[in-house]
Formats: C-alpha cells, sequence, structure tokens
C-alpha cells in the first residue's frame, strides 16, 4: 500500500538553531520551511522534518543516512566541514572511522560505512555498496 508513497524522515532536536546550521550549512540539505514543531529539509526529494523537542535521550543506532557513491570522497568533504567520525573499534574500520563490513556467504557486493552525530547526539552515517 505504501510502496508508490513518499517517504518522509523525522529526526529530533532540542536546539532548532544549531540543526539548521548543520543539517544546511555543513551537511548541504535544502531548507524548505520552519515552523514552532519542525523544520524542514530536501534531501535530494525527500522530505526531512527536523522535529523540535523539548527533552529525549539520543538511540544508539543509525536514524539517518546517506548512500553516497565514493565514500572515501564524502567522509574527507564531510571532515573539511568539521564533521567527527565515531570510531567503534570493529575490525575492518579505519583510522577515519571508515568501517568494510565483512561479506555475507553467497553476497554479490558488501558495504562500507562510516558514523558521525548531528549537534543533538542523533547518530547518522554514509554508506557505499561495493
Amino acid at each position: 500500500m505504501l510502496g508508490s508513497a513518499k517517504l518522509v524522515g523525522f529526526v529530533p532536536t532540542r536546539d532548532g538553531e544549531k540543526a539548521r546550521a548543520f543539517y544546511v550549512d555543513v551537511l548541504g540539505l535544502t531548507f524548505v520551511s520552519d515552523d514552532p514543531f519542525a523544520m524542514v529539509l530536501d534531501a535530494n526529494g525527500t522530505m526531512i522534518r527536523v522535529s523540535k523537542v523539548p527533552e529525549y535521550t539520543p538511540y544508539p543506532f543509525t536514524v539517518l543516512g546517506w548512500e553516497v557513491p565514493d565514500i572515501e570522497s564524502a567522509v574527507t568533504g564531510l571532515q573539511a566541514r568539521g564533521v567527527t567520525f565515531e570510531k567503534y573499534g570493529f575490525p575492518g574500520q579505519d583510522e577515519r572511522g571508515i568501517w568494510t563490513a565483512p561479506k555475507v556467504d553467497n553476497a554479490t557486493s558488501g558495504a562500507k560505512v562510516a558514523w558521525f552525530k548531528d549537534p543533538d547526539g542523533n547518530l547518522l552515517s554514509v554508506h557505499q555498496h561495493v
């Protein structure tokens, strides 16, 4: 039923100004609107609502992620904009924080992932299928 409907992503923030600076100025998403409830962004055709909340605890897992064609370039570009990547010590994670996932039996491709946090501590990622 929802397979042809447009997807909307949601991410919480306690500070709309910091979130706007991060998502628009650092990540490069397009600002659409802002109201007392949420800031709306366009992420390459997908709406992201940055919901304004008084308090919450960030989840310890990825809440938003972007598939990129070249993870090395994406990480370099984001680092140049001040983004710090998380290092978890996984086998296969390099000094920059890019993790190469082990291939699963019969898999035709694998993945590389790098995680980072927004100003509210939400865990975000970039990944590349390899």
